[in-house]
């Protein structure tokens, strides 16, 4: 018997999901206290509202959020940075990341745990 997948966690007011992997590198990179505020920031503002993300899965949705993620390094003001630049385009998040050139490169990346 196979253990059921886990799907991300969706947000009421019509945000993007957080799915498990991301909510496993924000443990990892910020304190307890700051994670609502990161997963607010990622789902509002590094989502579903980005440009030429109509068709897009909720991979890619991932792979943007873990690129915002990775140069944030743990830090509120970085990720706020991080996301202006998926705004202007998401693209050169992937590029500034090194998530550009493999669509699975994302996945390998695991951040040191903070402290």
């Amino acid at each position: 018997m196979t253990s059921p997948k886990t799907s991300p966690v969706a947000s009421p007011d019509g945000a993007s999901p957080i799915s498990p992997e991301t909510e496993k590198r924000i443990a990892l990179l910020f304190p307890p206290d700051e994670h609502a505020r990161v997963r607010k920031i990622l789902s509002e503002h590094c989502g579903r509202n980005l440009p030429l993300t109509t068709n897009a899965s909720e991979t890619t949705f991932e792979r943007i959020q873990f690129a915002a993620l990775k140069l944030s390094e743990g830090d509120l003001n970085k990720l706020d940075r991080a996301v202006a630049l998926a705004k202007r385009d998401w693209r050169d998040l992937l590029m500034a990341a090194g998530f550009a050139h493999q669509i699975e490169a994302h996945k390998a990346w695991w951040p040191e745990r903070r402290g």
